[in-house]
């Protein structure tokens, strides 16, 4: 191509402004340059077309980022709960709302029921889900590879914490008809220890053991799910239950609305032996009213409920999660009574394990720490 120079003969500007100078030129059919006089352009519109064009520049960015999520395949992430009559499920199902709807992350987050946190860390180990919801004692059991026995000497070390959620607290319920009035009376007594291998089972079995109770001593030792100790208790197959879980617990409140059956209140000795023994139990307390019929305060030990992570998900993906969790606290707390817990200061409480980098990166800029 030939290019042909231009020769601009100097000009006077007008003396009543200092000015900027414009050539506007055109090519004709011909590729010649044609052009008519140099044109005077005030600063002013020189300062507005510099605006116009750097929102317009702003917006095709946008546009440009935009298509670009757009066009790559959304990430799915699977976010493991516990039973669809728990509180894990409700909070999963919100976490996953809140995620997938944040566009900067371009995720699709799925909730997994499961059989609670002892199932939860077995797919976070094997990678079937990416995070997970699971109370502190089963994430401190499966990291150290202690009991229960699916994790003694197999340490889940592929397990990273993001945040501490609520405290969930070992509520012992008993029928009237059992006369049933403290942890001790459970001797010779049928009762509901949870699931076989969940985080419930573990908690009955310490509580029993700081009382002097064994699983021995028991009449029945019956291992099933939350809704179907509620059905044995209303129907009389079983004298009492454990449900580890969060005030005001829908499932909790569904046994006590029987009229049949009654919380039993373990008092602060004992969970100060439960916490002297196992440094991540709490003391808890159920304020009167909390359930139909419940007309004082319960005293009874607690964990806390935490979000866990896969420790090889990208520390931006994590980051970005824990980000848009804290950025919709409200949206999070109008998923269950127990989400209310949730606030910046609260997030590391019991925490166990190490945090995920990104996590870590979230709470350092926050001013958190454990």
């Amino acid at each position: 191509m030939t290019t042909r120079s231009v020769n601009v003969p100097p000009i006077s500007t007008p003396r009543r402004a200092v000015t900027a100078l414009s050539l506007h030129r055109h090519r004709d059919r011909a590729g010649k340059m044609r052009g008519g006089p140099l044109a005077v352009v005030a600063p002013e519109d020189i300062m507005k077309r510099f605006v116009v064009s750097a929102v317009v520049a702003g917006l095709v960015s946008a546009l440009a980022l935009s298509t670009t999520l757009a066009a790559q395949p959304r990430r799915v992430v699977t976010i493991a709960a516990g039973e669809v009559d728990g509180v894990y499920y409700p909070i999963a199902g919100a976490i996953s709302r809140i995620t997938s709807e944040a566009k900067v992350l371009n995720l699709r987050a799925t909730v997994e029921s499961s059989g609670g946190s002892v199932a939860n860390v077995q797919l976070i180990r094997s990678g079937e889900a990416d995070f997970a919801l699971l109370q502190n004692d089963i994430a401190y059991y499966a990291f150290n590879g202690i009991a229960p026995g699916a994790f003694v000497g197999k340490p889940v070390k592929n397990m990273v914490g993001v945040f501490s959620v609520y405290p969930e607290l070992v509520h012992v319920v008993a029928t009237h008809a059992s006369g049933v009035k403290s942890v001790r009376d459970l001797k010779g007594k049928r009762v509901a220890l949870g699931t076989p291998g969940s985080a419930t089972e573990q908690n009955a079995l310490q509580l029993l053991e700081v009382h002097g109770v064994g699983e021995g001593d028991l009449g029945a030792a019956v291992r099933v799910s939350f809704s179907a100790a509620v059905d044995q208790l209303k129907a009389g197959l079983v004298d009492a239950a454990f449900f580890t879980i969060a005030a005001g617990a829908p499932v909790v409140a569904d046994a006590l609305g029987s009229g049949k059956v009654g919380l039993v209140s373990v008092g602060v000795t004992a969970g100060e032996a439960l916490m002297k023994k196992y440094p991540f139990y709490t003391i808890g307390e159920l304020p009167a009213n909390t359930y139909k019929g419940q007309e004082r305060e319960v005293t009874t030990p607690a964990v806390m409920a935490t979000l866990v992570a896969r420790s090889a998900l990208p520390e931006s993906l994590v980051y970005r999660v824990t980000k848009a969790v804290f950025d919709n606290l409200p949206q999070f707390h109008a998923a269950h009574a127990a989400a209310r817990y949730l606030t910046l200061q609260t997030a590391l409480v019991g925490m166990p394990l190490p945090l995920h980098p990104g996590a870590e990166r979230f709470f350092k800029e926050k001013g958190i720490s454990r």
